[in-house]
């Protein structure tokens, strides 16, 4: 009994090591467990790539001729997909994931932008290779989610006098400026047109009393 459980341990020990040498010295894609292939990179430097298969695997993991920043060998971490929208059955590597609102907010967001270099390399060159910049789509991601936010604010309002006084206003009616803070939700300056109050302020106050009409009335 002492003797098979010390073979075990050896085993495990040595299975172990082998796997460390693997994971720690030469990836080689190819080589690789489609669980742990998309966003890996080979020891070459060279990205792996997750392809469907018509086996019986169903996918299998191929060598990209596309250069890696100096991370390599590395193999993308759990944390780090889930934080950018991803995951291990990600297949293929494609630019029209940017169609995609809620992929783009899970990969513009800072805990996928700051922390998963990796990924963040992967689409930043995707972006280059579509003539824009993946700081611009961020931004652009972050001002519709302010605008939506504003919009949400807006129609849960309830209307303050200044409502009750214009009655329902056009949208060349009210004139929202930027406060200069990308990061503010809400602008900061609000001009409407009271032209109408004014008008109909005009038209409610008494006319002015004829100065000669008083001098008669009260001349014996």
């Amino acid at each position: 009994m002492a003797a098979s459980t010390k073979f075990s341990l050896i085993l495990f020990f040595f299975t172990c090591s082998l796997f460390l040498k693997g994971t720690l010295g030469e990836i080689v894609c190819e080589h690789l467990p489609t669980t742990v292939c998309s966003f890996a990179i080979a020891s070459c430097g060279k990205r792996c790539l997750l392809e469907t298969d018509d086996r019986e695997t169903g996918y299998q993991c191929k060598t990209l001729e596309v250069v890696a920043k100096s991370m390599a060998p590395y193999i993308e971490t759990d944390a780090c997909l889930s934080a950018c929208g991803l995951n291990r059955n990600s297949v293929g590597i494609s630019s029209d994931k940017f169609l995609e609102p809620q992929f783009l907010a899970k990969l513009c967001s800072p805990n996928c932008y700051r922390n998963c270099p990796n990924i963040i390399d992967v689409y930043t060159k995707l972006a280059d290779a579509e003539g824009v910049t993946l700081l611009n789509l961020c931004a652009k991601q972050k001002f519709h989610l302010h605008r939506n936010m504003l919009e949400r604010l807006s129609s849960d309002a309830a209307p303050g006098p200044i409502h009750a006084a214009l009655g329902p206003m056009g949208a060349n009616e009210i004139k929202l400026l930027s406060s200069g803070d990308a990061s503010s939700p809400i602008a900061s300056i609000k001009s409407v047109k009271l032209d109408q109050v004014d008008a109909d302020a005009d038209a409610d106050a008494p006319a002015p009393a004829d100065a000669d009409a008083d001098a008669d009335a009260d001349a014996p």
